[in-house]
């Protein structure tokens, strides 16, 4: 099932009111949901997808969503309403912890990231072999 951007928007919305508005403080470009899909670059063309990422430069702090990252994982993987709702929670939280990580100089979930990227490359090496 593959959910209209509309519906994507509206489900975020419900979802960020759930969590303390304390986590949303200094987030002053707030959460965006971007139409684009973007495959990540490291692995090979639609294997891996960027779903959101938290940005903190010249334009404030921010996060960024990519409806079309979703909805590409959507259709290979034929999720169900819940599943894009366990994803997108999942998502939404993630960049927001690291959001609050950056607002503390802490970095923990950036290092658990990368290693999650490293093993996953690994992975896909071995089974390229």
């Amino acid at each position: 099932m593959i959910l209209t951007i509309d519906e994507v928007n509206d489900l975020l919305d419900e979802m960020a009111e759930e969590f303390p508005a304390v986590l949303f403080d200094e987030l002053n470009g707030g959460v965006n949901l971007l139409e684009e899909a973007v495959p990540d670059p490291e692995f090979p063309e639609g294997e891996m997808y960027i779903l959101g990422e938290y940005c903190d430069d010249l334009l404030g702090r921010y996060i960024n969503l990519y409806y079309g990252s979703f909805a590409a994982l959507a259709e290979r993987e034929d999720w169900d309403r819940e599943t894009w709702e366990d994803e997108l929670y999942t998502t939404l939280s993630h960049e927001l912890t690291h959001h609050m990580e950056g607002r503390g100089g802490l970095h923990a979930l950036d290092d658990r990231d990368a290693a999650e990227l490293a093993a996953w490359r690994a992975e896909l090496e071995q089974q390229e072999e």
